[in-house]
């Protein structure tokens, strides 16, 4: 029987919602006969509120109310920044100790009861994991929490600080759908979101803290340019949530965005702040580049070495 005739069974979206998939239709050039899969809409927010370093409970507040904003203001994704809860430029080992918290602690529950019914945060922070600390981001609902990603590239002194998580980003079941997640210079591998869209991520939540580089005029920041490149190549919208102002010397990026699947930038926070954008977003199965590409499928890994 002809791809025409060929019946396709019901698929189930990643929310659980029955989704029956259209039959192929060809379209001229089209080698496949082209499987046409309705994208679907999702509100996102990346969130870059006052932090301080070593101020735990101020920050608490910043990151409880931004992620309160951000949900009224229609998100059902807020990502905040890296180590969020504590602040970045330690001192010393005894000073990040001071500002980690554990997994359990109560004082999450302050954060995840500003998301709405279905609604999912992102947040960085420094775990205590007993013996060693981690630059980690936690994945948050109103009622559950749904895991925890250790960055494992670490830059500069963060090494002083954090052990190294042992896997290059995950993928993580969610509400509003597989939700990829890293962190800051982890994105700078482009195998770590090529991987995560490889796993099925339908959306990276990406909280960063980017010191400023000199750049020419006009230019953006090298590392927008990267996570550009990198959510085009992979057809993986990216919500980056990067620190603003400054801290202990360090001039931050301010590089908070939202960039859609195809690589453009939908959405930048201005001075800070928020920024709320609606991406459109295919099924992740759908790397479909028309006519006559497809994106993953025309990969040749036997090549790469």
């Amino acid at each position: 029987m002809g791809p025409r005739g060929r019946r396709r069974r019901a698929r189930r979206r990643l929310d659980d919602r029955p989704q029956r998939l259209p039959r192929a239709r060809r379209r001229d050039g089209d080698r496949n006969g082209g499987r046409l899969i309705p994208r679907r809409e999702l509100v996102v927010a990346a969130a870059s509120p006052r932090i301080a370093v070593g101020e735990a409970a101020a920050n608490l507040d910043a990151v409880r109310a931004a992620v309160g904003d951000a949900v009224r203001a229609g998100a059902r994704l807020v990502v905040v920044p890296e180590l969020a809860l504590s602040g970045y430029v330690f001192a010393d080992a005894a000073e990040a100790r001071s500002v980690a918290i554990l997994r359990d602690d109560p004082r999450w529950r302050m954060i995840a009861g500003e998301l709405s019914e279905g609604a999912v945060a992102v947040v960085g922070y420094a775990e205590d994991a007993g013996a060693r600390l981690f630059n980690t981001a936690a994945v948050l609902t109103r009622d559950a929490r749904l895991g925890d990603y250790r960055k494992s590239h670490l830059w500069g002194e963060e090494s002083r600080f954090f052990a190294s998580g042992d896997a290059a980003g995950t993928v993580i079941e969610t509400p509003i759908g597989r939700l990829g997640v890293a962190i800051c210079y982890d994105n700078e591998f482009p195998e770590v979101p090529r991987r995560l869209a490889l796993a099925g991520a339908e959306v990276l939540a990406l909280p960063v803290n980017w010191p400023l580089v000199d750049r020419p005029a006009g230019e953006r920041a090298p590392e927008t340019i990267q996570a550009m490149a990198a959510a085009r190549s992979s057809r993986l919208a990216t919500v980056i949530a990067d620190r603003h102002g400054s801290e202990r010397g360090v001039i931050w990026t301010g590089g908070t965005a939202i960039i859609d699947e195809d690589g453009w930038v939908a959405g930048v926070a201005v001075d800070g702040g928020s920024v709320v954008a609606t991406l459109r977003l295919r099924h992740p199965s759908d790397k479909s580049l028309p006519p006559l590409n497809d994106l993953f499928a025309d990969r040749r890994p036997e090549l790469y070495g």
